[in-house]
């Protein structure tokens, strides 16, 4: 019979090595989206099978890692001051989610590769919601535009943020002018269109 006092001790071990496996994933899959299941074991400094025993898949393995990603961006996100202006909070938020997005580009096109897009949501509705929030408070400021629906407003914001990140990697655009990019495109895409320009064409 095994001693019950080292079950805590193989779960703490596991936890432990589960979080080494997570962590070289992040790190092999945000410099390449192609990194093999045997590269982020190697990384972990774990066996192949090790990796297998704790994730059945390397898309499990993928959504792990993107997961524990949008966890710690969630944590720098929530710090960030939305009050005020919508427009200014929006350059806030802009600036702290760009820099979280250009850090995970090469993670989420590996995401994309092997997860459906419907999973992809999922993980990403704390962003989502965040951002729909400010601009339903920029439309009620009179600030934001109301002509389109908020939901394609919010998708088309999100669209922006990766595909910059994934032109700034394919180095197509350069990263210290990125930021600025992104910024002056989505306040672009948001701004309340001139009261003409609403009215049906005739």
């Amino acid at each position: 019979m095994v001693p019950a006092d080292t079950r805590p001790r193989r779960r703490a071990d596991a936890e432990r090595s589960i979080a080494r496996i997570v962590s070289a994933a992040r790190d092999c899959l945000s410099r390449d989206p192609d990194a093999t299941v045997e590269d982020i074991a190697k990384a972990a400094g774990v066996g192949r099978m090790t990796v297998y025993g704790h994730f059945r898949t390397r898309p499990e393995l993928v959504e792990a890692a993107l997961t524990d990603a949008l966890q710690a961006g969630e944590q720098r996100l929530v710090g960030v001051d939305l009050d005020g202006d919508a427009r200014q909070a929006m350059n806030r938020l802009l600036a702290s989610s760009w820099s979280l997005v250009a850090e995970s580009a090469a993670l989420l096109t590996a995401a994309q590769a092997v997860l459906p897009a419907g999973r992809l949501r999922e993980l990403h509705t704390g962003a989502a919601d965040r951002l729909e929030q400010l601009v339903r408070r920029g439309q009620q400021q009179g600030v934001f535009r109301t002509d389109l629906p908020i939901t394609w407003l919010v998708n088309a914001v999100h669209y922006l943020l990766n595909g910059a990140a994934e032109e700034t990697r394919l180095g197509r655009l350069d990263p210290s002018s990125a930021a600025n990019v992104v910024t002056a495109t989505v306040q672009s895409l948001l701004a309340t269109p001139p009261a003409n320009d609403t009215q049906p064409q005739p």
